[in-house]
């Protein structure tokens, strides 16, 4: 009888023990921060917080934001333009569902733009992938704004009358005023004129409520070329005037599909160009620098390309490892970005346009 007891009496007493070691435990977890704090503010202490340089560097290390990005979805185009710096190395083009779920990772890390480009983008479907990821980007996704560049030849008023509500910014190519000089491009495609085009699709931009950009590369055939008459009568939102860039692998070395070395020009020549259209209020120049870090590309396999070193160095894609883990390896710079004026008006909404 005594053993019963004197067991039960063990049992309880063990019990109790535990109780104690736990509520003891719980105490030391809450006070850990307190303590963390105390000792962190007391001099004597100062020696075991992390180094400013190093905290510093974690801050530097920490993932861009992606802003704004550029999706090439498509390499495949119908032009031949000698110094294209993403040509059709490859005919992939994601599934359409893949391509949404990467667009809304890219939201959900803090996009606002998207900018579709290739390649030509309306090779795909005839238009139609484009423009199922256009909507998908302003009407689920709600982006502040959605854009397409293109050479244009291939789009048709009925793709306006269809997706263009869902569209703030279409850009055409268009690098020269001389239609000899878009065939010496080569932007010559048999008996339609590029330029005839343009002024077609500026007509229904206006119709459809799109803002209108023209995207120029200056190059040796229209460096001495005055475009200040044409720009103004069609009076796009941006007029972009970038410098013939070569990256290699694409435009320029031994596995290339161009050879874009002929088409370059001097920083001096580029300059001289901007200055002759110094009084064009919509230009936006950029050059080979500022071309090359600040700009976020994805690939069509959804991977951000660094073109730091000249060439297109893919990180892993989106799909794979996540929006943070593959920006990381962009190279992309979000502070040339911001002075280069990346972030501007651009959705259509914001802008007072006279349509």
């Amino acid at each position: 009888m005594h053993l019963v007891m004197l067991g039960r009496l063990l049992s309880v007493g063990r019990a109790v023990l535990a109780a104690l070691r736990g509520r003891l435990s719980a105490l030391c977890w809450s006070l850990a921060p307190l303590s963390l704090s105390l000792s962190l503010s007391l001099p004597g202490w100062q020696r075991d917080s992390p180094p400013r340089r190093k905290r510093e560097q974690e801050w530097d290390d920490a993932s861009p934001t992606p802003t704004s990005v550029n999706y090439h979805f498509t390499r495949q185009c119908n032009y031949k333009c000698g110094f294209c710096f993403h040509t059709a190395k490859t005919s992939f083009v994601l599934p359409l569902e893949e391509a949404k779920r990467g667009l809304a990772m890219l939201k959900e890390a803090g996009m606002e733009k998207i900018n579709f480009s290739g390649g030509e983008p309306f090779l795909q479907d005839r238009g139609e992938f484009v423009g199922k990821l256009v909507q998908f980007c302003k009407q689920e996704l709600e982006l502040p704004s959605v854009s397409i560049v293109s050479n244009g030849s291939l789009i048709r008023e009925r793709w306006f009358k269809k997706y263009g509500e869902y569209l703030d910014i279409l850009a055409i190519s268009c690098d020269s005023f001389d239609e000899d000089v878009n065939v010496l491009i080569g932007r010559g495609q048999g008996k339609k004129n590029h330029v005839e085009n343009l002024h077609k699709l500026r007509q229904w931009c206006r119709e459809y409520a799109v803002a209108f950009k023209i995207n120029s590369v200056i190059n040796r055939f229209n460096v001495e070329e005055d475009m200040n008459e044409q720009i103004k009568a069609l009076n796009p939102v941006r007029w972009k005037v970038f410098q013939c860039l070569l990256i290699e692998g694409e435009n320029s070395g031994e596995d290339a599909l161009r050879e874009a070395e002929k088409f370059v020009i001097s920083d001096e020549d580029f300059e001289r160009f901007l200055d002759r259209h110094k009084d064009v209020s919509c230009l936006v120049p950029e050059s080979n620098q500022k071309m090359r870090d600040s700009y976020l590309i994805l690939d069509e396999y959804m991977r951000f390309l660094n073109c730091r070193n000249g060439r297109k160095e893919p990180s892993k894609s989106i799909l794979d490892v996540g929006v943070e883990a593959a920006i990381k390896f962009s190279g992309f710079d979000e502070k040339m970005f911001l002075t280069r004026g990346g972030k501007y008006v651009w959705s259509k909404a914001d802008m007072k346009l006279d349509w």
